[in-house]
C-alpha cells in the first residue's frame, strides 16, 4: 500500500499539497497503535491538515473494522469525516475491500499498461466484474492472473506491482467502489 500510494498521490494531489505516509507492520499493529498515534497528533494538528487512514479489510467484517477505526479516532479526541457532519474533520478512515489488489482489478487498463500480455477480457469474466467482491483473496487472484500470462512466476512482487500501478492508475476511471471512496475522501481533504 505504501509503495502504491507514494506513486499515486503525487499524480492525484494538487502540486501545492504535501503528504507523508506512515506504514505499520500489518493491520494488528495499526489497530494497536492508531489511538495513541492520533492522540499525539490531536494536540498540534493544524486545522487544514487531514489524516487518511487506509487498511485492507481482508476477512474482517467491514462495519466492525470501520467501527474500530472510528473508535480509535474518537478516543484520541480527533473528529472523523463520519461524525463531523458539516464541521471540518481531521481523520477519515477508508478500507480497501478486500485488499489493495482489488483496486488493481478496478483499474484494468493500468494493469494492461504495466503487464501488456494480460488479457483485456479479465474484467468481463464473472469472478472479476466487481473488483470489491472477488472471492478467495484479491492478491492471490491477481497473482494467479499475472502468472497465467507469464509474469511473476516465482510469486507476486507486491512492492514492484504497487509502484508500477500507483504510477499508472487513473483515479477517475476506477471500477472499485472502495477505491472511489478513498479517492473522494482524499480529494475532499485537499479541497
Amino acid at each position: 500500500m505504501e509503495a502504491f500510494l507514494r506513486a499515486l498521490l503525487p499524480r492525484m494531489l494538487p502540486q501545492e499539497c504535501t503528504f507523508d505516509l506512515h506504514s505499520f507492520q500489518g493491520k494488528s499493529d495499526l489497530l494497536g497503535k492508531l489511538q495513541a498515534r492520533l492522540a499525539g497528533y490531536s494536540g498540534w494538528l493544524p486545522k487544514h491538515w487531514r489524516i487518511v487512514v487506509v487498511v485492507d479489510r481482508d476477512n474482517d467484517n467491514c462495519k466492525e473494522l470501520k467501527q474500530k477505526l472510528e473508535s480509535a479516532a474518537k478516543a484520541a479526541a480527533t473528529s472523523t469525516r463520519s461524525t463531523a457532519g458539516t464541521k471540518p474533520w481531521q481523520v477519515v478512515n477508508r478500507i480497501a475491500i478486500e485488499e489493495l489488489e482489488a483496486w488493481y482489478f478496478g483499474s484494468w487498463d493500468a494493469v494492461i499498461s504495466a503487464f501488456p500480455k494480460v488479457s483485456r477480457d479479465i474484467p468481463n469474466k464473472a469472478p472479476f466484474r466487481d473488483p470489491d467482491a472477488i472471492k478467495g483473496g484479491t492478491w492471490e487472484a491477481f497473482e494467479r492472473t499475472l502468472q497465467q500470462h507469464g509474469y511473476f512466476k516465482s510469486g507476486l512482487r507486491k512492492l514492484e506491482a504497487g509502484r508500477s500501478l500507483g504510477g499508472l492508475i487513473d483515479p477517475q476511471l476506477s471500477r472499485s467502489r472502495s477505491f472511489v471512496a478513498f479517492r473522494n475522501a482524499v480529494l475532499e481533504a485537499v479541497s
